[in-house]
């Protein structure tokens, strides 16, 4: 047994008054006449010996419940496996689950009106001394303070939910870190949630030596649950007025089947699109929505289903941008390719900059989807540079080298991107053998592909190192030797011609491919920005280069909302850090002064959909030996949580068995009346010698 409080066992020393009082005993004895001395002598060895006996028992019930009374303050306890040091002063943090599935009710409210109780009851459970750490799911800045009972409460009652989910691990950690700054305290971590599947995997948590840990896992009921997972478009470029394909990918997270899911389409408040959808238990379906009439500018869409009665995850936001042209850059060693130009003069909606590779403009790179490289004979090393930063952001390159390119040089250039290099030049007349028809840039060219197509005639043409394992081929020489191939690099994609584009070495210039496969090309090309972001996951957001000063901020506006976020520019693009900021989903629009520059989309991150819960047993799995498991029920949790942490407390016997004794002293005062039966026994004998 050990004790909390130990230096109240020196009030052991006032044992000796009630043993003082027993010993001198100050009562004054009133003188009676009596006319026969033997019955007086009778009653006084009568009376004597039975005051003596109810004494003893009153001084016994006295030291009895003195004892019991100075050992309930001394806080005795029975050290169970989870003892440290419990006469330390402690730290305790406790986490509050505030994610978006706690708005789930139960038979006591809402999941997060249960926990604040709970968490409430836990630091009644301990010292007023000691101190207290709040953390929730959004860790804030504000919660990295310890906390006295009364500020923790009113910290409690301040917590709201918030989109943010995060893993069980991080927040541990996140209370370690905390407490690892309290040494020589006794530290112990208590966890309030519902323990949805999403919070932690299958490996065992990592807990420091020296740290209690308690999961008070609150009893959720089961829900119905479909959600919209995620959205994309099938074409990469939008135009005006065009038809317009988006995927939509449903999720049912219940296990039982949900029919006539009704979900509805808007696209700047106008509804485009109207179904209703029926889902397996437990499965994902993906359905593919069409609508048109887009004007050039940025579209905000928004996908609407009805689920009752789990409603946060209903709506789903997404953004692109329709543009009413597509810029192209054309880069050559001075003079004007005449195909290029051709090409991008046939459709209006292409709008083609030409420039010579000595004044390129390297900031600007990232405002074209595409780049066209075309007789230059050795690309710098600036240039080269900066084209593998633009193509690892998302860019496109479609490189033709010259007649007399140096290969030495386009090694360097082309290699650095996971790209094939033209090694040596061969004169030999050949013809293209066949076309990679599974190949994205042929989706859509041909409706009735021709047995004996005519391709492409070769007079002369460099030869492709085949060795890149990315490679992508488009068309291909006898042999299988790549003609035109593309590559990935990055994010973006490098396409390599063999030829250079004029007529001494082949016929691709005039032939009627060239044109579809340079649209189909750029209209694959483009690193616009994603579609929508989560919330509490895309905390950095990349954009196209855009400048700042301090009169000019960058601003994110939702309504009368407005978030300045921490900008860093980079070679390339811009980063905009939100971190903790955003906390509603919707549609922000970035705006510098007056100007829109872009508009964004946040969704809620859909791991909260998922409302499925460990059990007992299955937490048990993944926690170290010395953690435990609560389960709550009707009554409080205190009790609980004060022997999880300091083993089975004993005051309380202690304060019952102080009051047993002290009713035995009453009890025996009033009435054990000793005095009373021997004078009755007295006066009987009395009578017979009369």
């Amino acid at each position: 047994m050990h004790f909390l409080y130990p230096a109240f066992l020196f009030a052991f020393i006032s044992l000796a008054i009630p043993i003082l009082v027993h010993l001198f005993n100050f009562r004054r004895y009133q003188k009676v006449y009596f006319s026969n001395v033997q019955f007086l002598k009778e009653i006084q060895e009568q009376q004597s010996s039975r005051r003596n006996l109810k004494e003893l028992l009153i001084l016994a019930a006295r030291l009895l419940a003195l004892a019991f009374l100075v050992l309930a303050f001394a806080r005795p306890y029975i050290s169970n496996r989870n003892h440290t040091n419990a006469g330390a002063s402690r730290t305790i943090s406790v986490f509050l689950d505030n994610s978006y599935s706690m708005q789930t009710l139960n038979r006591e409210g809402s999941l997060l009106d249960e926990a604040k109780r709970r968490a409430k009851e836990i630091v009644s459970a301990y010292s007023m001394n000691d101190k207290f750490h709040l953390l929730t799911q959004d860790f804030e800045g504000k919660h990295q303070r310890l906390l006295s009972r009364e500020e923790f409460n009113d910290a409690v009652d301040a917590v709201k939910i918030s989109p943010r989910s995060r893993s069980l691990q991080e927040i541990i950690n996140r209370q370690q870190n905390l407490l690892s700054m309290q040494p020589g305290a006794g530290r112990s971590i208590d966890i309030i949630s519902d323990f949805q599947k999403n919070i932690a995997g299958t490996q065992p948590l990592k807990i420091d030596t020296g740290v209690q840990v308690s999961l008070i896992r609150l009893n959720a009921n089961p829900q119905v649950n479909v959600t919209v997972d995620s959205v994309w478009l099938l074409s990469a470029i939008h135009r005006p007025g065009e038809t317009e394909k988006l995927v939509v990918k449903l999720h049912n997270y219940a296990g039982e089947n949900s029919a006539k899911i009704p979900l509805k389409l808007t696209i700047n408040g106008e509804q485009k699109a109207l179904g209703g959808f029926t889902l397996a238990a437990r499965s994902i379906q993906n359905d593919t929505l069409t609508f048109s009439g887009l004007k050039p500018g940025w579209q905000r869409g928004e996908i609407s289903l009805q689920d009752n009665p789990v409603t946060f995850d209903n709506q789903f936001y997404f953004t692109f941008n329709v543009k009413q042209q597509m810029p192209v850059l054309l880069i050559d060693g001075g003079t004007v390719n005449p195909y290029l130009k051709a090409v991008f003069g046939i459709d209006q909606f292409f709008k083609a900059y030409r420039v010579p590779e000595g004044n390129v403009d390297y900031a600007g790179l990232g405002t074209y989807p595409l780049i066209v490289i075309s007789d230059i004979k050795s690309v710098s090393a600036g240039l080269s540079q900066q084209l593998k930063v633009y193509v690892s952001k998302g860019g496109t390159l479609a490189v033709f080298p010259a007649a007399d390119a140096d290969l030495a040089g386009y090694r360097s250039f082309l290699q650095q991107m996971g790209a094939a290099y033209p090694e040596k030049l061969n004169t030999e007349d050949i013809k293209v053998s066949a076309l990679n028809l599974q190949n994205p840039v042929f989706k859509n060219i041909f409706e009735d592909f021709p047995n004996n197509p005519d391709l492409p005639v070769v007079k002369k043409y460099f030869q492709i190192n085949p060795a890149s394992a990315s490679s992508e081929n488009l068309m291909l020489l006898p042999g299988g030797l790549p003609f035109w191939a593309g590559y990935r690099s990055g994010k973006g994609k490098v396409y390599v011609c063999a030829v250079a584009l004029n007529e001494d070495f082949s016929n691709l210039p005039r032939h009627a491919l060239f044109v579809p496969v340079m649209f189909r090309i750029a209209l694959l090309s483009g690193h616009d920005q994603p579609l929508f972001y989560s919330l509490g996951h895309d905390e950095t957001i990349e954009t196209a280069p855009v400048q700042s000063s301090g009169k000019q901020l960058l601003k994110l506006i939702k309504g009368k909302q407005s978030i300045i976020p921490d900008v860093r520019q980079r070679e390339g693009s811009t980063l905009l850090y939100v971190s903790d900021q955003l906390q509603e989903t919707g549609l922000y629009e970035l705006k510098k002064q007056d100007s829109t520059i872009s508009v964004m989309a946040f969704n809620d991150n859909r791991n909260e959909s998922d409302l499925s819960y460990y059990t007992a047993a299955e937490l048990h799995k993944i926690l170290p030996d010395k953690s435990n498991v609560i389960e709550v029920n009707k009554g409080s949790i205190k009790d609980i949580v004060s022997q999880a942490d300091f083993g089975v407390q004993l005051w309380k016997l202690c304060i019952i068995l102080a009051l047993i004794f002290l009713a035995a002293e009453i009890l025996l005062t009033r009435y054990y009346k000793a005095d009373k039966a021997v004078l009755l026994q007295n006066e009987k004998s009395t009578s017979i010698h009369t």
